[in-house]
């Protein structure tokens, strides 16, 4: 997949204790003064690298190509100077609060067991059992996620929600890394306010009064036929039966109250009361608009990374570009409500 150059209005937060000193912020305005491999992805063209100051012709190259959204997009914040193994209440709140901000919140360095990560989420709410993946941990909260070589797909192989077949989908998911490429392997996500809010008057009261049908007959079942492409393992018995749920396809975050979109490929089938095939050219049109680029952060792993992202208001995709060596990964996912 060929990079692209995504410029972000990224933050980097300093914790002291467990209180937020900051945010000490790292861009001017809507302008990143560095280069980060945890917001920006390089276009070999530009010739930049991690620690480069980007170049105002570049800035402007890049302002001039994006289309008029008033500003860049705002997601991805990177939090230092804490250990998540020792996360109290407080330190809880103060993540939290970042979190709604900026939509997906990066560590760097982490070193979680199972009950250390278990513990996290659960700082944030109940955590999640996921009705599909298998867990290969005796903890039913936990899942692995694993990418072995010769494996012809992954998990998360395009653009998705998490689990919004479910009535109530999780709110959000703390995935930690154990074992990754010295390359590749990178997750991208997007920003599902700004993908409502750049879509013109008379789309957004188009949508309003619509709903989705969600289930999970393209990621689980016998029918998908997934587990042998890849390491990561999902429910194909005969025992199997779909899970569908309907959605607004337009989502008020219950903390923040702000619009945004929340339609996926991967579990969204169809809208309410017409068919796949009625449905098929908007849904296409609103699953490429939702992702383009300037929507966008791309998160680079190293051991011990650490993203949490709010799957309220968030897609994610995970770039399947490893070929020759093991990838494993932790995550639990935290308990939602209801869309409205």
């Amino acid at each position: 997949m060929e990079q692209i150059l995504s410029i972000q209005s990224a933050v980097t937060l300093g914790f002291v204790g467990n209180s937020v000193a900051g945010p000490v912020i790292t861009h001017l305005g809507h302008h990143p003064l560095l280069v980060d491999s945890v917001t920006l992805a390089a276009h070999p063209g530009y010739g930049l690298v991690a620690g480069d100051k980007i170049p105002d012709d570049i800035f402007s190259n890049i302002l001039d190509a994006l289309p008029s959204l008033g500003a860049l997009p705002h997601i991805g914040a990177v939090i230092t100077g804490v250990e998540l193994r020792k996360c109290d209440a407080a330190m809880a709140a103060d993540i939290r609060a970042v979190l709604l901000e900026h939509l997906v919140v990066f560590f760097r360095d982490q070193s979680l067991d199972e009950a250390e990560l278990m513990a996290l989420g659960r700082r944030f709410g109940d955590l999640f059992v996921h009705p599909n993946l298998k867990t290969d941990s005796p903890n039913s909260e936990l899942v692995y996620i694993r990418r072995k070589p010769g494996d012809k797909s992954i998990i998360g192989a395009e653009w998705h929600t998490d689990t919004t077949c479910m009535a109530e989908p999780p709110m959000g998911a703390i995935l930690h890394a154990e074992q990754v490429p010295p390359t590749g392997g990178d997750t991208v996500f997007a920003n599902q306010y700004l993908a409502y809010e750049s879509l013109s008057g008379a789309m957004q009261s188009m949508l309003s009064g619509l709903r989705a049908v969600h289930n999970d007959t393209r990621v689980a079942g016998p029918q998908a036929n997934l587990n042998a492409k890849r390491s990561t393992a999902t429910r194909e018995d005969d025992e199997w039966q779909k899970t569908e749920n309907i959605h607004p396809v337009v989502r008020t975050h219950p903390e923040t109250g702000r619009k945004g979109l929340f339609i996926n490929i991967a579990y969204t089938r169809h809208f309410e009361d017409m068919t796949e095939e009625e449905s098929a050219p908007l849904l296409s049109y609103l699953y490429k608009h939702a992702v383009r680029p300037e929507l966008s952060c791309r998160f680079a792993w190293g051991p011990g990374s650490v993203a949490f992202w709010d799957n309220r208001c968030v897609k994610h995709l995970a770039i399947n570009d490893i070929t020759t060596h093991e990838r494993v990964m932790k995550r639990v996912q935290i308990a939602g409500d209801r869309p409205q």
